[in-house]
């Protein structure tokens, strides 16, 4: 990953509702949730949900699937784990320093909850 692509994804991660919806995206797990679903959790009016998911879509973070006349949409977890990996790579000169992220090992159980057709690079 670039330092332009990881500054995107930050930036997009930066505002509290956009943080708020990508979490909630991310609990939701690989298959994710309705927009109006979203909305009403967050107590969102639908244009400003609406632009804040646009927005999360366009860095690739979170992606959206039509059924109908509805929007079902899903965290990009190959995407997280690449911004993941950017912003640790090289830390501490390779000592294991985060205790908080090495007791969940998150990377394994997100890998393990991907379709087969989905699993992130490594």
């Amino acid at each position: 990953m670039e330092t332009l692509n990881a500054a995107e994804l930050l930036a997009a991660l930066g505002h509290e509702s956009r943080l708020a919806i990508f979490r909630m995206l991310i609990e939701a797990g690989p298959q994710g949730i309705y927009a109006s679903a979203i909305g009403e959790r967050l107590g969102m009016a639908p244009a400003t949900l609406s632009f804040h998911l646009a927005h999360l879509t366009r860095v690739g973070l979170i992606s959206g699937e039509r059924e109908s006349r509805f929007i079902h949409y899903s965290a990009n977890y190959a995407t997280m784990d690449e911004l993941i990996a950017f912003l640790t790579a090289n830390c501490c000169q390779g000592e294991s320093c985060l205790p908080k992220t090495t007791c969940c090992d998150t990377t394994k159980k997100r890998r393990a909850k991907l379709p087969a057709n989905e699993e992130t690079p490594q």
